[in-house]
């Protein structure tokens, strides 16, 4: 099978976490990127990236890179790209772009000239061409067009990985799977002692944790990804992929999963979500306010997402909340490392705890800290 380069895309500030997924994997890393990490590899190898990752955001199968000053430029290099190899000749495609050339000002007028290059090609060389729209749910295809440097890639994802597809009851602005998990990945916590989520919303942080813990691929719950709509798909392979991989995920885990939250809708979300993901016997799902968790003893994360006043509430009765949480971690869990997710600096002064760790997110164009505590009996520094 044919070897190229593989751009697993990611949020900002998430790659160092991707990186190290994509090592314990198995895959040397090429490059990194603020927002994207490459590796060497197969369209194969691409179905493996979309099953098991769980940071990135896409899997980028590199086709061509080419130099384009203009529109005419990228017509005749996209022209030169072999597409009856990859796409049916009466199947469906669509473009997506990144651009930031001086020639274009409207990025769509790119997607165009890509779409048309494509079609062109595949009526001249198969007799037909295949239908193209804005739908992602089949073979998509991505332009990077950046200055006078243009590449050309398979978008093997379609429908980007954030949609797991255990989703049902998404509640009020949840935390987006990737960034969810990324988050799990930077604590550290991979299923050694307890993890612990009050306020847990609809349970996009718990059943992460309760995939990671259990060692099973958050791709193995989609249907549906970009590859499986390009020429030359081998579908046996792809299941016998997804058995081995369902095969290895564990159906127990040493350390307990507890996650609340004081608004029984979010909490009825939070299961109707874990057993779509087929994880609802790993987490133990409980109704009432933050500071009535249940700490298990043995130690482990205890991880809060509250509200920071861009999209919920108002910031002055946040901080009451804030100063709340720093006062539980402290006399409530010793023996946990805390960590707060929050886009508001001065809310998470409030906490009154001194933070052992710093690390940046973005949740969308927010910019975020995890703030980590190191809580020990007595009570957090």
């Amino acid at each position: 099978m044919e070897n190229g380069r593989i751009l697993v895309t990611c949020a900002k500030g998430i790659s160092p976490f991707l990186l190290e997924e994509l090592l314990s994997l198995g895959y040397p890393v090429l490059t990194e990127t603020v927002a994207g990490v490459s590796i060497e590899g197969t369209l194969e190898d691409a179905m493996t990236l979309n099953m098991c990752v769980r940071s990135g955001h896409r899997v980028l199968f590199h086709l061509a890179s080419f130099t384009a000053g203009n529109q005419d430029d990228l017509y005749r290099g996209v022209s030169e790209i072999i597409w009856e190899n990859y796409l049916h000749k009466d199947g469906y495609f669509c473009v997506t772009s990144s651009v930031d050339n001086p020639t274009i000002r409207d990025a769509r007028f790119a997607n165009l000239k890509c779409k048309d290059a494509i079609v062109d090609r595949m009526r001249k060389q198969c007799g037909m061409r295949p239908d193209s729209g804005p739908a992602r749910d089949r073979t998509v295809v991505h332009l990077h067009w950046k200055s006078n440097e243009c590449s050309l890639y398979l978008d093997t994802s379609g429908e980007p990985l954030s949609r797991r597809g255990y989703r049902k009851l998404p509640h009020k602005a949840p935390m987006q799977e990737t960034l969810a998990a990324s988050v799990i990945l930077a604590t550290g916590w991979h299923g050694q002692g307890n993890f612990v989520n009050p306020m847990c919303g609809s349970g996009t942080l718990a059943i992460e944790a309760a995939l990671i813990a259990s060692k099973k691929p958050p791709g193995l719950l989609r249907s549906n990804y970009g590859f499986m709509h390009l020429k030359g798909f081998n579908g046996a392979r792809w299941k016998e992929l997804r058995t081995r991989a369902g095969k290895a995920a564990e159906k127990t885990i040493s350390g307990r999963i507890v996650a609340t939250d004081i608004d029984p809708a979010a909490v009825e979300a939070a299961v109707r979500n874990a057993i779509a993901a087929g994880v609802r016997h790993l987490i133990e799902f409980g109704t009432g306010d933050y500071a009535d968790t249940p700490i298990p003893d043995g130690g482990g994360v205890i991880v809060f997402n509250p509200g920071y006043g861009e999209r919920i509430g108002m910031i002055s009765g946040l901080e009451k909340t804030y100063k709340g949480i720093g006062d539980f971690l402290k006399r409530k869990c010793p023996g946990y490392t805390g960590y707060v997710f929050t886009g508001n600096a001065d809310l998470a002064k409030k906490i009154g705890l001194r933070p052992k760790s710093k690390l940046p997110f973005f949740n969308g164009p927010i910019a975020c800290r995890l703030l980590g505590y190191e809580l020990y009996e007595g009570g957090g520094k």
